[in-house]
């Protein structure tokens, strides 16, 4: 077998052998160096918990302190060496560490495992982008609410099975959303309250014969409490599929709106006009104006989606407590933790920078039959109709429109009596699209007093 044939099994960067694919694998520093703010940060609280316990002297703790300071101003410069040889931040972190203050820096890591390590500082990064995923969605939700104010009484179609049904209001439909984005609020604040338990000090997985102070570290930290069970420290990622749980429900919903203002930015619909800074034009077609943001997050979505299946699929079959296995937790959640906030931000700026077309949501509203179910809601109290006999009516006269080529407000009386003798002019004061939405005054209806009251809610809610 010649040498270019045998180093063809093993690829371009992979020529050296399976030195070099071991080392490939089994490294996670190109992406878990992310993670260097929050694992310096919990090294800090471990060597004062150490000092503060007897376990390591002041001295050498101070060393450590100021050493992990110059290795953090290091890498936020941009001038710390990353080395794939060190296999991860914790590695390289210490061995820079090393360098800097010599023998002190192998004493850091007494009573505690890169198990535990790595379990704290990903719980920490999560916990940092649950935070950011609540103000990002905090942001969203008042955009929606600004444009609900603007048309709390500006009708347009509701719709089912993207047919039009009954007219509702702009400013309802947009609160439509607050309520949804309201529940992902919800979601990621209930997810940061349960995972918020310190996994550091649980060790390889047994715990730790030295005498330390886990309630200590879990403070400084910012946790609530200790974790309560070491095999469950370390082996738990529950955390980071609760993120991209909550991800993946936020993101359909980012998703859904998404592709409502691909629809009603269209020229055959006409509903809204995105800002020029959320669209792109055509190479080809100069008429064109596409709103290509909104297509990017319903396309982002799917590797948000992705990332909770494939992490899902990694921990599904692992004994406890560590394995390698779950070196594969953070990539997927990284990208899905990018993805979701780009999204975020994309569609907070289109939602405050997008118009309303008031004329075309009205012109819209009245289309399709759309007050058919306001004409059997009146036979049912003006003539006492059993609501079944008036839906048939109803039915009877919609069917006398479109063979006129009108809507029902154009059809006269005398065309009305063809159905039914007994309706009066009286029906025509529920016919028109305004009388509409304004009836609706059941809580949570689209009545333009019940919506102006969600508004106010939420704003209170807002701050």
């Amino acid at each position: 077998m010649t040498k270019d044939t045998s180093n063809q099994m093993w690829g371009g960067r992979f020529a050296a052998g399976p030195d070099a694919i071991m080392e490939a694998i089994n490294a996670s520093i190109g992406f878990d160096q992310r993670m260097a703010a929050q694992d310096i940060a919990g090294s800090r609280a471990h060597a004062a918990m150490l000092a503060k316990t007897g376990i390591l002297t002041d001295t050498d703790a101070e060393a450590i302190r100021e050493g992990l300071l110059t290795v953090l101003s290091e890498i936020e410069s941009g001038t710390f060496e990353f080395s794939t040889a060190l296999e991860d931040i914790h590695m390289n972190v210490e061995a820079r560490l090393k360098d800097l203050i010599g023998e002190p820096a192998g004493r850091l890591h007494t009573g505690r495992s890169r198990n535990d390590q790595v379990a704290t500082d990903f719980k920490l990064w999560v916990r940092d982008q649950i935070d950011a995923a609540i103000s990002g969605i905090e942001a969203l939700i008042r955009a929606f609410v600004a444009q609900a104010e603007v048309g709390a009484d500006w009708v347009m179609p509701g719709f089912t099975h993207l047919q039009t049904a009954q007219p509702v209001t702009w400013g309802h439909h947009m609160m439509a959303y607050v309520e949804m984005f309201g529940r992902d609020l919800s979601r990621f604040k209930d997810a940061r309250v349960r995972m918020n338990e310190s996994p550091l000090g649980a060790a390889a997985l047994a715990g730790t014969s030295f005498p330390i102070d886990r309630a200590m570290t879990a403070e400084a930290l910012g946790f609530d409490r200790p974790a309560a069970n070491s095999l469950d420290a370390v082996a738990d990622r529950d955390f980071a599929l609760e993120f991209l749980s909550a991800a993946s429900i936020c993101a359909m919903h980012l998703s859904r709106f998404a592709e409502e203002l691909v629809i009603w930015s269209s020229a055959q619909f006409r509903f809204v006009t995105l800002s020029d800074r959320f669209s792109t034009g055509s190479s080809i077609m100069p008429q064109k104006k596409n709103p290509d943001a909104a297509e990017l997050i319903r396309a982002k979505i799917g590797r948000i989606f992705g990332a909770n299946t494939a992490l899902l699929m990694v921990m599904k079959g692992l004994p406890l407590t560590y394995s390698k296995d779950m070196q594969e937790d953070k990539e997927q959640v990284f990208d899905a933790a990018d993805n979701l906030m780009l999204a975020l931000a994309a569609m907070e700026g289109m939602v405050k920078d997008m118009t309303a077309n008031r004329d075309s949501l009205e012109a819209a509203a009245g289309s399709g039959f759309s007050t058919a179910t306001d004409l059997a809601d009146w036979l049912v109290r003006a003539l006492n109709m059993p609501f079944r006999d008036a839906h048939h009516v109803t039915g009877s006269l919609v069917a006398l429109a479109e063979s006129k080529g009108c809507d029902l407000p154009d059809l006269t009386l005398e065309d009305m009596h063809s159905v039914h003798a007994a309706i009066t002019e009286d029906v025509f004061g529920v016919l028109g699209v305004h009388n509409s939405v304004s009836s609706r005054m059941s809580y949570g209806g689209t009545a333009p007093t019940r919506v102006r009251e969600q508004i106010a809610a939420w704003q209170a809610k807002l701050g």
